[in-house]
């Protein structure tokens, strides 16, 4: 008798092991306005990005933006596919920036929500997925700008926003002429950061250029930038190339200012000005810097309401992150419409540019003619530069 207890209790603890290993993992969080799950009329669609740390603004921004277009979509009563109504239930992860999070939360949204379709916020987290994505079929809607991730031939990867070897010519062209030929480069220290870097400082040296200072800032472990700050300002760069999420960019620009930095800045697309700008305090901290044009300043037919609506929900004016991640949402959609089936992901990623092409013009946040062969969203590069203490458009020739 007192062995058939033992052997019992014994039974009951490892249970309840097996249950909490079960409930472990990374926060989990659902939105679906028709309520969520894996029933037949919803589609689960994941998203695995920074929503703790430093980088959690930027994630939690893009997440938004799925999050409206996910809820406008169910509010209307769903989408028809062969006659049967959906509604999108999306599930998030977080995954702190870091790319083995990102791998393991994609594991987990496919085993556990059967997800067409996950979203992620950083190269490295793309580069991670794209080890597995099309062996366990989803499509990666990657919102990077980095060239690599559709190049790499990767037939299940959608990249969001523009390619940023676009902007090289135009910032180098504009702080070179407005500020000198001195450049001191302090760029996140993520993949992201060092292929950007990998381009921007050779066509700068190509330009006429001197590079007097090549660093990088781990923003997942550096909260003081104190130190590499000075030892770049001691080269006496006329330009410094920083970027990486908002928040912790503006902290490097104010520090340089506090410094006594009076040049211009480069400012990596990730990076939002006006977003910057709550952190500097004043576009006067940012005097010279280019970067891209916030949203809010664009004349596109979806703008402005979607810009108000953003606004009145989350009381900030949206970035290029919400905005775009908002209409890629929307295309998944249609293409879901015009593949005829939402579990399919290799019929939804062909049917990509027909989903495009039906995208309704009140959605058209931005100007997106097309997609490349390779899965790249071909948007129009909208650049903006600091002058006399004001965002103003620059023209890409």
């Amino acid at each position: 008798m007192k062995k058939a207890k033992l052997l019992s209790m014994v039974s009951v603890f490892f249970s309840l092991i097996l249950i909490l290993a079960a409930c472990g993992g990374s926060e989990s969080s659902s939105s679906s306005a028709g309520g969520g799950g894996s029933k037949g009329d919803t589609v689960n669609i994941g998203y695995s990005g920074p929503l703790s740390g430093p980088a959690a603004f930027y994630g939690e921004r893009t997440l938004n933006g799925l999050k409206m277009a996910a809820e406008e979509i169910n509010e209307s009563g769903g989408f028809e596919v062969k006659g049967k109504k959906y509604k999108i239930n999306l599930e998030s992860l977080d995954d702190k920036y870091l790319p083995n999070e990102t791998g393991a939360n994609a594991k987990r949204l496919v085993q556990e929500h059967k997800t067409p379709i996950i979203f992620t916020p950083h190269s490295g987290g793309v580069a991670a997925l794209q080890v597995f994505n099309q062996q366990d079929k989803f499509i990666i809607g990657a919102y990077t700008s980095e060239p690599k991730i559709t190049e790499s031939g990767n037939k299940l990867t959608i990249r969001i926003p523009p390619r940023y070897d676009g902007y090289i010519e135009p910032f180098t062209e504009y702080t070179m002429e407005r500020f000198g030929k001195k450049i001191a480069a302090l760029p996140t220290a993520s993949q992201y950061g060092k292929d950007w870097t990998e381009k921007l400082l050779p066509h700068w040296e190509k330009s006429g250029g001197e590079v007097v200072y090549n660093s990088s800032i781990d923003f997942t472990k550096d909260t003081d930038f104190f130190t590499i700050v000075t030892n770049a300002l001691k080269k006496k760069p006329d330009v410094l190339f920083i970027g990486g999420a908002s928040e912790p960019t503006a902290k490097v620009a104010k520090q340089a200012r506090e410094l006594g930095f009076k040049g211009g800045f480069i400012i990596m697309d990730q990076a939002k000005l006006d977003e910057m700008n709550k952190v500097t305090g004043s576009y006067e901290a940012l005097e010279g810097s280019i970067g891209v044009l916030p949203l809010v300043d664009n004349n596109n037919s979806g703008t402005d309401k979607f810009v108000k609506k953003y606004n009145e929900k989350y009381k900030e004016d949206p970035g290029s992150e919400a905005g775009l991640n908002y209409i890629a949402m929307n295309i998944f959609v249609e293409a879901m419409k015009a593949a005829g089936t939402v579990d399919d992901s290799e019929a939804i990623r062909k049917h990509m540019q027909e989903g495009l092409d039906n995208l309704p013009e009140e959605k058209k946040v931005y100007n997106i003619p097309s997609i490349d062969k390779d899965g790249g969203f071909e948007s129009e590069l909208i650049v903006g530069a600091v002058e006399e203490g004001k965002i103003v458009p620059i023209e890409v020739k």
